[in-house]
């Protein structure tokens, strides 16, 4: 929620949905994310214990009815990218097709992902062995969803050898270019903001398959390596 905040744009398109398998309306952001108190207070009648005071512009387009598929095309996300072909399969209202499978897969696999950042603070030791180990800040906030005015890094850690500070982002089935650019971005901060003395700063990505596009972008940095992980679901009696 909180990249959410901070990464929408005017221009941008949103889906508003029904369910799993139905679009209410496509509307275009007008006014990137705002707060104001007094309106959440007005649109829920004054009782501020109930009051949501987080914004976006949107114009609607008044043009578009609901559009019903047959089956789930949506994920179980609440807030999610998908990407333009997604985009452009669904505001035409076709069958599923064998591609569009993929893509549901794909956003399962993204769902599946939310639990990969658990497993990995969970297992931090088991993964990264003696090398690594989660960031404290001054004020004992730890590294886990570390807030940031431009956004929310997965995972800060520190290397235990080097001192230096490493941000950890989970690919989440985003496209590569913005990926790199917000771990580029998020190293950034930390490095004006965080790190002190000698400190540098690096980066991990960690994604499930090679991404040629991401490895092409991650081609001009040394800071940023990559790391590949897999999931193995198994059933048996």
């Amino acid at each position: 929620m909180c990249n959410f905040w901070h990464e929408i744009n005017e221009g941008d398109i949103i889906i508003a949905r029904k369910g799993r398998k139905i679009i209410a309306s496509i509307g275009k952001v007008t006014k990137t994310a705002f707060y104001n108190e007094s309106m959440g207070n007005e649109r829920i009648g004054s009782t501020p214990n109930y009051a949501y005071s987080n914004f976006i512009g949107v114009e609607w387009d008044n043009n578009v009815k609901e559009i019903r598929f047959p089956s789930i095309v949506f994920s179980l996300q609440t807030i999610y990218e998908i990407s333009s072909d997604k985009f452009n399969y669904l505001i035409k209202g076709e069958l599923p097709s064998e591609k569009e499978e993929e893509g549901v897969v794909e956003e399962t696999e993204f769902v599946m992902e939310k639990y990969l950042e658990e497993f990995i603070i969970s297992n931090f030791k088991k993964i990264f062995g003696d090398k690594l180990e989660l960031y404290i800040d001054d004020e004992d906030n730890p590294g886990r969803q570390y807030p940031t005015e431009i956004g929310t890094i997965d995972i800060l850690v520190k290397d235990k050898k080097t001192n230096d500070l490493v941000v950890i982002e989970l690919k989440k089935g985003r496209e590569s270019d913005k990926v790199v650019g917000q771990i580029l971005r998020y190293m950034g901060w930390v490095n004006d903001n965080l790190a002190k003395d000698t400190q540098k700063v690096k980066g991990i990505i960690i994604c499930k398959e090679q991404d040629n596009k991401m490895m092409y972008a991650l081609k001009m940095t040394k800071d940023i390596s990559v790391k590949y992980y897999t999931i193995d679901f198994k059933l048996s009696d």
